[in-house]
């Protein structure tokens, strides 16, 4: 196949390609595997979808995850919809997020339900899935830096990247930093070729039906909410806009949701502070906190009901996003100075990736030298032994559990 026809052959984003039933079931394992921060869940992502199955290669998978960094809302559940919707439609896509956010969904609603008093902040298992992040990330930093930053230009790009990142940790630092990539690519690594010639008229119309979508809700949801008397449109409207308005995902968006719910007095500080613990404890994205808050709820709507109301209502400004602005995408790293700004993005991700290996995933894990042995044989586990992720997520929670009790 040449290199014109390929890239025709990736352009059309909503062709099916794969299983949904497939898909849909190892975002299930993922979602029930995948512990940590956002940043370990796109290594968890990184290993099952570029190196276990081939779904996608390092660079298109560098391609999606910047995508996803420019955009508000939680960047590994974008990166997830995206995989889907590349790999099996727009079906896919959302097959893909319920997988992935199914687990920890049903068990923050449960937890509100039920174990609203406990504590698992300071529990062993808990810090061993922790170390357990460290080992994920640190492979698939490894394994992007060997695919997209070699040579000296790429490496010296991924670490300034790294370095920038480190010094002015912020979500602004980061786009910032993407978008230095991708002149700095454009002026290196020129790339021969032509734009695939394809009729984006049906992805034009599609991409703007998105996108309208979501700015309809964005601008009409207050309005809705300010003149209809009902509950559930207000806590609609409160996680629609968290949702659509926030930058960097995971802990970003905490400060957000709080000054959404308790203020109003939907819920006490004391239930929010147990929440985002139970949230710590769970596999799959921070963002289901918002099916415990709503389940939590003091007014209703509240229980089952309430916590997947808020679910849906914060993750869907991320199908609108990434469904309206994909199809650009896809057409736009066709073209070759784009593709040569890619391979400038390409090593930046990793240098970002590299920085946050260290902080917030590190900083938050290792504090010991214990710690420190324990996240090494985690990382030999999945480079040197092939061992699946999930087996080294058990291991790793057991054995922080057997360091807590000695």
């Amino acid at each position: 196949m040449s290199a014109r026809d390929e890239t025709t052959a990736h352009h059309v984003v909503v062709e099916e390609r794969g299983s949904r039933l497939e898909v849909f079931l190892v975002a299930l394992r993922l979602g029930l595997t995948s512990f940590g921060n956002p940043v370990a869940h796109l290594g968890y992502f990184h290993q099952e979808y570029v190196v276990r199955r081939a779904w996608l290669d390092e660079r298109r998978y560098a391609d999606l995850l910047a995508l996803c960094q420019f955009l508000p809302g939680p960047a590994s559940s974008q990166v997830g919809i995206a995989v889907g919707t590349v790999r099996a439609g727009y079906l896919g896509g959302l097959l893909a997020w319920l997988g992935f956010t199914l687990p920890s969904a049903v068990a923050l609603i449960v937890f509100a339900l039920v174990v609203g008093s406990l504590d698992v902040t300071d529990a062993g298992w808990l810090h061993g899935l922790k170390l357990a992040a460290v080992a994920v990330v640190a492979q698939a930093v490894w394994g992007m830096a060997r695919n997209l930053a070699t040579g000296r230009e790429r490496a010296t790009i991924a670490i300034l990247a790294a370095g920038v990142v480190l010094v002015a940790p912020s979500a602004a630092t980061q786009v910032l930093v993407i978008a230095a990539g991708a002149l700095v690519g454009v002026l290196l690594f020129r790339e021969d070729g032509s734009a695939a010639e394809v009729d984006p008229t049906r992805e034009r119309r599609r991409s703007v039906f998105w996108l309208m979508l979501f700015v309809i809700g964005l601008a009409g949801l207050p309005v809705l909410a300010a003149t209809v008397d009902l509950q559930a449109v207000s806590v609609i409207d409160a996680f629609y806009r968290t949702g659509s308005l926030v930058f960097g995902g995971g802990h970003v968006v905490l400060p957000l949701i709080e000054q959404e719910v308790v203020p109003p007095g939907w819920l006490d500080e004391d239930t929010f502070i147990a929440g985002y613990g139970a949230a710590q404890a769970v596999p799959g994205p921070l963002f289901t906190f918002a099916a415990y808050l709503g389940a939590a709820f003091e007014v209703e709507p509240n229980g089952v009901a309430g916590g997947l109301l808020a679910l849906v209502a914060i993750f869907l400004p991320s199908f609108f996003l990434v469904w309206g602005v994909l199809p650009f995408w896809e057409r736009l790293r066709s073209v070759p100075s784009v593709r040569s700004a890619l391979v400038g993005v390409g090593a930046a991700v990793v240098g970002i990736l590299a920085a946050a290996l260290y902080d917030p995933v590190w900083t938050s894990a290792v504090f010991e030298p214990r710690d420190l042995a324990l996240a090494l044989a985690a990382f030999g586990l999945l480079v040197a032994w092939k061992a699946p992720p999930w087996l080294v997520v058990v291991l790793a929670a057991l054995g922080g559990e057997a360091l807590a009790r000695l």
